[in-house]
Formats: C-alpha cells, structure tokens, sequence
C-alpha cells in the first residue's frame, strides 16, 4: 500500500497533523494529572511510537489521555511522580495479563446502543474541552475571528482538494497570519513548558515492597481497565469506519507494551485517543501504522527541535481542528426524530444514559459500564415479559379408572428475572393430586429458577399432592439436576 506516493504522502501528513494536535492535549492532560508537560508530551511520544509496532487496529493513535490522567491524579498528588510511574509500568503489565485472558472477548456484550452512546458522549467531551479556549474574561476577541476562519477552511478546503490535509493548512494558515500581523493571542507555548531534551530511560525511585504494591495497585488496575475499555471502543469504532477487521486481543496486549515501554522512559501512561484517531482516519485519509509511528516521531521533533516555532501555533487554530473532530464523530443520524420513532424506548435509553453518564463524570469507564448495566437490565425485563405459562386439564386413564391431571405449559425464557414470580402462578390449593409442569417450550438459565421450581414443588409436596417436571431437555435438564436434583421426580 505504502508503495504508492499518494498514499504515502497521505500517511505523512495526516502523522504531521495529529502530533501537532497532540501537543495542546499532552500538556492540558499533563496539567489534569498534576504532573509536568513533559510527562504527558513524552507519554504520546512513547506511547504513539511503541503502538505503531504492537497494537492491533493500524491507523489508530494511542498518547497520554484525560481519562487515564484522572485515574492516575490522586497518585501523583499524594505520593508524587515516581509513584506514578511505577503505577503506569503496573497498569501495562496488568493490561497484557487482562489480553492473555481473554478481556478482549467481552466487546461482545456491548451493545450497539452503547457504543452510539460511547461515541455521542466523546464528541461533547471533546467540544468541552475547547470550551476554556473559547470562553474567559480575559480573553482577546481576536479569538473568535481567527477560529471562525478555522473552521470556514475546515470545511471548504476538502471542498476543492484533499492533496493535503486541511487541517495542516488552516494551522500553517492562521500561525503566519497571526505571527505577521504581530496578534496577542493564545498560543501553545502559553499552555506549559516544552521539554528540551530527549526521554531518558529511567527506573521509578520507589520501594519494592508490598506497601507500594498496596498503594498503586488499585489506580493501576483501575487505569489499565479505563485504557482497554476505552481502546478497544475506539478500534470498533475505526473498524466500523474503515470497513476492516482489527486483532482486538493483540491490542489489548499492545497497550500494556506501551504504557511499560512509556512508564520507563517517565511518561505518564495513556490508551488510543479518540480526537486525534478521527482526524488522523477520518479527517487526514491514513490507514497504515505508518501514521501513527510518525505521529509520535514528528511530535518529539517539534517539541524538542522546534519548540520555539510550535509554541507560536495559536490555540484558535487548534481548537477549530478539534471543534470540527468533535462535529465528524457525533453520530448525529442517531438523534434525528425520524430515528428515534422508529427506536425501541429502551435503546433510546440505554444511549441516553452512556451519554449523560460520561458527560457527568467526565469518565468514558463509567459511562461505558452504566450503558451496558442499563442495556442488560432493559433486556431482561422485556425478556422476562415474553415467558408465559398455559394451564389444561388432562385425564389419565388407568386400570383404576380416570384421573384429573392439572398441565402447567411453561414457555419462555426461565432466569432471575421471570422466574422469581413464578411460585406464584399455581393453584396449590385447587388442582388436583397430580400436577405436571412442562417445560418442552422453555429453557432454565440459572439458580433462581431451579429455587423457584424447588419451591413450587415443594408446596405442592406440603399439601399431599406431586409436582412432577417433564419436557426439559440438553444443557437445560442437566442444570436443573445439578442445582436440585429434583429432575428424576417425573422426567
């Protein structure tokens, strides 16, 4: 693919322009965390390179993350830097244990809703962001003209050619306009010191004991599920995007390589970045890891090497790149009032919740875990609602004569949800000395029901009267024995 100059190009520039999109966020993500710009510049450095080669879903960019920067500040707070490297070095080695076990597996239980949700939620974040840019008292109003512009070029280049990204020439653009006319504006060197050296690999100056262990334990597991969880959404998300297939389990264990690789050389840690992932696939055109290795390279090289000249890149022209970001991936079809009239109340819900969820608490983890509680619960109960019992009267003719015989026809789905009600759906008092409950049309799920079944039984047996259970069959039939035993009484 790389054999083609215009695709090559393309990876180029797109690499280009989402290190120079990278340096705002580093440092504002450094100053989240509590911790030197550095930390975060040479964390997207390390993390970027270092995934170009192990990650699984090429194209995407992985740097220092405000998520992960808020799981990881009271670490750095209360017991300083070197604590929180060696938290991060912990979170990637959990991560690629969590990627041996299988953690990748479970993308499967998250719904579409949730994942509309996921990408709604990250979109206002994003646009939040820019917020502190756009808003303040002392705020020059040369601000708002020189974002406007922007935008406006933004949206019309890609109009006229896609020979090079428009994002790279509204930056070059407003940068020399705003240099030239001598503009007092914002800037990325107002927003943190620039390092002026290369990382150094270094050991965290902590002590090895099982004090330290039980202080950075728990923010490095809750990091190294914040970095998968929102890793893995955002290689769905470029998948979905592309029309390809990534290897989830290798990224998984890949972002555990680079946060050890990143806690080494003194980063601050991180997962993939949804923003620059959708300028660098969606805006920019790249495909390969190509785009993501040089994105770490060109980073390193304008910090250190040309740290005067990126520092001059006013903050309006970035926030433009990023307001247009947070427009691309919104999923606005998701909200139209055609859509919602013709979508389930429960999956409106469901993305409703993943959204105000994330937003709230500023956490993708949190939204993420509520939406697929909430997705899980609205399925259980419309579930739940579709199990029904039918009742018959049958006669069984013996050498004694004739014997009523009361049929409870179960059908449906038997598990917590709508098998805690089911006690309550017999006539213990009227039917008759015999009564079978079949279960031909239904499945038995879990312990609830086999208790609930065992109770049922159990006062049919108080009134002198068999409950006898029929019908059941496979993996259905040896759960039932297993939990009670109670099969053998009439199958």
């Amino acid at each position: 693919m790389l054999r083609d100059p215009r695709r090559l190009k393309t990876e180029v520039l797109a690499g280009l322009v989402v290190a120079l999109a990278l340096i705002p966020e580093a440092i504002s993500f450094s100053i989240l965390a509590g911790v030197d710009p550095r930390l975060g510049l040479f964390a997207s450095f390390t993390m970027a390179v270092t995934i170009a080669f192990v990650g699984g879903r090429p194209a995407m960019i992985s740097a220092a993350t405000g998520a992960v920067a808020l799981v990881i500040a009271p670490v750095a707070a209360e017991h300083g830097v070197d604590h929180l490297i060696a938290t991060v070095i912990l979170a990637g080695l959990l991560q690629i244990l969590l990627a041996v076990l299988g953690v990748a597996k479970l993308m499967r239980f998250i719904p579409r809703s949730v994942m509309t949700g996921f990408v709604n939620a990250l979109a206002i974040l994003i646009f939040i962001a820019q917020l502190p840019h756009l808003i303040g008292p002392d705020l020059p109003w040369l601000v708002y003209p020189l974002t406007a512009a922007g935008l406006l070029m933004l949206v019309a280049l890609p109009r006229l050619t896609k020979a090079v990204p428009a994002p790279l020439i509204a930056i070059v653009v407003l940068t020399v306009l705003v240099v030239a006319a001598g503009w007092r504006v914002p800037d990325v060197g107002s927003q943190g010191e620039l390092p002026d050296s290369l990382p150094q690999l270094l050991i965290p100056d902590v002590p090895f004991t099982l004090e330290t262990l039980r202080i950075i334990a728990p923010y490095a597991l809750a990091m190294a599920m914040v970095g998968l969880m929102e890793s893995l959404l955002t290689a769905k998300l470029v998948d979905d995007i592309t029309d390809t297939h990534s290897d989830k389990t290798r990224e998984s264990w890949g972002q555990g390589v680079a946060n050890v690789v990143t806690g080494f050389f003194g980063g601050m840690g991180g997962c993939a970045m949804i923003g620059q992932t959708m300028i660098n696939v969606k805006e920019s055109g790249a495909r390969t890891r190509l785009s993501t290795f040089l994105a770490g390279v060109f980073l390193l090289i304008l910090v250190v090497a040309l740290g005067d000249i990126v520092g001059l890149i006013p903050m309006a022209a970035l926030v433009a790149v990023m307001i247009m970001v947070s427009v691309g991936t919104f999923d606005w079809h998701s909200i139209r009032p055609s859509t919602l009239r013709r979508m389930p109340l429960s999956e409106t819900a469901v993305m409703a919740t993943t959204v105000i969820a994330t937003v709230v608490t500023d956490n993708l983890a949190i939204g993420v875990v509520l939406g697929v509680v909430c997705a899980m619960v609205m399925f259980a109960r419309r579930v739940a609602h579709l199990t029904r019992i039918e009742k018959v009267w049958e006669t069984d003719v013996d050498g004694d004569g004739s014997v009523d015989i009361r049929r409870y026809r179960v059908i449906g789905q038997l598990f917590f949800a709508s098998s805690n009600d089911l006690v309550y759906q017999f006539d213990y008092a009227g039917d008759p000395e015999t009564v079978i409950i079949d279960l031909t049309d239904a499945d038995v799920w879990d312990a609830s029901t086999v208790a609930s079944l065992d109770a049922v039984q159990s006062k049919y047996a108080a009134r002198g009267k068999e409950a006898r259970i029929i019908g059941l069959e496979g993996a259905g039939a040896e759960r039932l024995e297993r939990l009670s035993g109670n099969l053998g009484q009439g199958h």
